[in-house]
């Protein structure tokens, strides 16, 4: 009687090609999912600098009226470094935002129109393609507001 060898039947030990290719493609398609996610969520959060900066002109705004009787839209005067009298607008925070401020002379006579100031944030560069909230904008009277990329107002930005 002749000993045969045992034969193999089943898979081998290891993962083949096509289940290496398979998690490989599934760990990508998570990445990017990951990885969109992530950068909309940077996106988001950057709009914080815009509102904060907006709030502090605001902020800066009203102390140079209480002092000087009239807004300014001047960097030096609100606290921001400048070599000379520069107007704004301004980069503020990481540089996804540019900050302008408006003025308005007020208007004497009946009616009476007072001085007021608009300050508008506008994304730049990368954050441009934050399409949601691309503007935000504050006002002397309190009114905040922002706008989309296709210029419509929005609610969710504040």
């Amino acid at each position: 009687m002749t000993h045969r060898p045992p034969t193999r039947t089943g898979r081998s030990d290891g993962f083949t090609l096509i289940e290496l290719v398979v998690a490989m493609l599934i760990i990508a398609i998570l990445g990017t999912v990951a990885l969109s996610s992530y950068i909309n969520q940077s996106r988001k959060s950057r709009r914080t600098e815009a509102r904060t900066a907006l709030l502090d002109l605001a902020g800066r705004e009203e102390r140079n009226f209480s002092t000087r009787n009239a807004y300014s839209q001047l960097q030096d005067e609100l606290g921001y470094s400048a070599t000379a009298a520069t107007p704004f607008p301004v980069t503020v925070g990481s540089g996804y935002y540019s900050v302008n401020v408006t003025v308005t002379a007020a208007v004497p006579g009946p009616p009476s129109v007072p001085a007021s100031y608009t300050i508008t944030a506008t994304a730049i560069g990368d954050q441009l393609k934050d399409t949601a909230c691309r503007t935000f904008t504050l006002d002397s009277t309190g009114l905040q507001t922002a706008t989309t990329s296709g210029g419509a107002a929005t609610t969710t930005c504040w």
